[in-house]
């Protein structure tokens, strides 16, 4: 449903990301890891057409994103790590907005928005202005957006940034659910223990190179081979801090 084909960008000198390979079957749940400034958001801009690549490819449910976008970018919704909304609009006002950026028909879209407004806890508020909404609500609204259309692809950037705990659970709690009807769901976080809860598979991205990929098990044994203090330690976050350190080995 998602693959990249030795994607890489580069500014100058600085490659952001080198040539990766990615490849995220349907319905999967793939979480995308890695330290701040190791390319993370750089791959995403591209693989959702924001950002052109100094080379390589994008194809999103078999549709090349640089040579066919609209067909590509009709089955993706994208929640950014820094989302924009109008805030002098309010949510059915922005749902509108966006469906029609999607040609959702109207009756269609006036039952899709009610029912997502529903669904995240702002029905009762959906005539306001969203300068008058929390982080956290201007958060949910963003990925009600991004789900108006129905797409059969998620790319979600850091989600759950100012989430209260509970709109945290509740969207983990979606998540599962979208996976669970055969969405694909691409999710870049920082919440270890979400990756480790939701996700089929991990991509760990260090200083743009993809260093390591699999399931929590196979990830586990590759952990395993670099010995260190507390290894015995199985979990995710331990994993990660094992696989991302910087030791001056070479690593595929």
């Amino acid at each position: 449903m998602i693959r990249c084909v030795a994607l890489r960008k580069a500014y100058g000198a600085l490659v952001a990301v080198h040539d990766l390979d990615l490849e995220i079957a349907p319905g999967e749940v793939f979480g995308f890891l890695g330290p701040n400034g190791a390319g993370k958001t750089t791959t995403i801009r591209m693989m959702v057409g924001l950002l052109e690549p100094s080379s390589g490819s994008v194809l999103l449910g078999g549709h090349d994103l640089a040579r066919a976008p609209e067909a590509a970018k009709a089955l993706l919704g994208y929640v950014p790590d820094q989302p924009y909304l109008y805030e002098k609009l309010t949510a059915m006002e922005f749902l509108r907005f966006v469906g029609g950026l999607y040609a959702v028909g109207h009756a269609e879209l006036e039952e899709r928005s009610h029912d997502l407004l529903e669904e995240f806890g702002l029905r009762d508020r959906a005539d306001e202005l969203i300068e008058t909404y929390s982080h956290g609500m201007k958060q949910r609204l963003v990925l009600a957006g991004a789900l108006v259309h129905r797409p059969k692809i998620l790319v979600l950037d850091e989600p759950m940034v100012g989430m209260d705990p509970q709109g945290a659970l509740e969207l983990r709690r979606l998540l599962g659910a979208l996976a669970a009807a055969g969405i694909t769901i691409f999710l870049s976080t920082h919440s270890l223990g979400v990756a480790e809860e939701l996700c089929d598979r991990i991509g760990i991205l260090d200083r743009g190179r993809l260093i390591a990929l699999g399931s929590l098990s196979e990830l586990r044994a590759r952990a395993a081979e670099r010995p260190a203090r507390g290894a015995r330690d199985a979990s995710l976050e331990a994993v990660f801090l094992r696989l991302t350190a910087h030791d001056g080995e070479h690593r595929a």
